[in-house]
């Protein structure tokens, strides 16, 4: 048995959990796929997959193997490209992104990344619940805000302003707060953490220092997307990143309140396992989404008022000198949870 090609042949088969859809993908026959697997399952002594007529799915122990393998076979890849004459990175590269930066900063430049680097088979998982990036096989996560202390490598490539709001309705109702006292009579909509139900307290910048101030609520959510409609409703104050108010803002949905004293900007770091930092593709999508958010209008303000500042070549660390979770955790704001908004 060519142990390579059945390692290649069972990953196939889980990418597109399919049989037929993997030999279309090998250009192989169907029996010639399933007879591999049957044997890779023989010499293994395990089963790896689960099979009735109408879908397939990992055992545990297809889950681990799967997992060994994807990271075999990057590796393999990865070092023949070191020797090979072509110069643009490639492989496959499965990224996690929070759902409404995958949604509004990343995906729409999709285009520009492959006609980049189109050697790059990239699975993006956009979801707004942590994953395990080892237990997952995920090479390469983008987080926002504080980052818990981990194994894993972490480089800050971005920051993201946030703002506080409310929809007209609600200022109508409460009065519109000119000052941090003011929010003694208003109600807000709470975020906590999915991973800890711990709630994150708004939070304030006056005179460059960050100041938390807990308000009356009845309302809470860990979800994103039902924080931002919360607002819209009107059930409370919210304070959400700039790029996912910005269309409501403009619209009328949500108005900017306490301008001068904005929110904390969140740092926006690209995190990956310590086995995966001198991946070229890995390198080359950090780089590139870097860049993105440089340059991206949706993750600062124009009007001078903010705190958010591009971050420059020489502050972001390369891949092969990368921050580390502690060190993040001391950049960014102690006790604020990671946003998945």
């Amino acid at each position: 048995m060519d142990k390579l090609q059945a390692m290649h042949v069972f990953t196939r088969v889980v990418d597109f959990n399919s049989f037929s859809a993997a030999a279309d993908g090998l250009r192989m026959t169907r029996s010639s796929v399933t007879t591999i697997i049957q044997n890779l399952e023989s010499y293994l002594k395990v089963r790896l997959l689960n099979r009735t007529t109408r879908r397939i799915s990992l055992t545990p122990d297809g889950a681990a193997y799967y997992e060994r393998c994807t990271r075999i076979l990057a590796d393999i890849e990865e070092s023949e490209s070191s020797f090979s004459t072509v110069t643009s990175p490639r492989g496959k590269l499965k990224v996690d992104l929070p759902g409404s930066i995958g949604r509004l900063v990343i995906v729409p430049a999709l285009a520009e990344f492959h006609a980049r680097y189109p050697d790059i088979d990239l699975m993006l998982c956009v979801s707004d619940k942590p994953v395990d990036l080892v237990q997952e096989g995920v090479d390469c996560a983008l987080r926002m805000g504080y980052l818990p202390d981990s194994t894993l490598i972490a480089r800050r490539i971005g920051t993201s302003e946030f703002v506080t709001a409310a929809s007209p309705e609600y200022l109508q109702h409460f009065g519109t707060p000119h000052t941090l006292a003011d929010l003694d009579t208003h109600v807000a909509v709470n975020y906590f953490s999915s991973r800890n139900g711990r709630i994150v307290e708004m939070d304030f910048v006056i005179e460059d220092k960050s100041v938390e101030v807990k308000m009356r609520s009845k309302l809470s959510t860990h979800d994103g997307d039902t924080y931002l409609q919360c607002g819209l409703q009107g059930l409370g104050l919210i304070q959400i990143p700039y790029f996912l108010a910005l269309p409501n803002i403009k619209s009328g949905e949500l108005v900017e309140v306490l301008p001068d004293s904005r929110p904390t900007p969140f740092p926006i770091w690209a995190v990956y396992p310590q086995s995966r930092h001198l991946s070229a593709p890995v390198r080359a999508f950090v780089e590139w989404v870097a860049e993105r958010f440089n340059a991206c209008h949706l993750l600062r303000r124009g009007d001078g008022l903010g705190h958010l500042q591009p971050v420059r070549s020489d502050e972001a660390q390369s891949a092969e000198s990368p921050d580390t979770y502690s060190e993040g955790i001391r950049q960014s704001r102690r006790g604020r949870e990671s946003a998945h908004i």
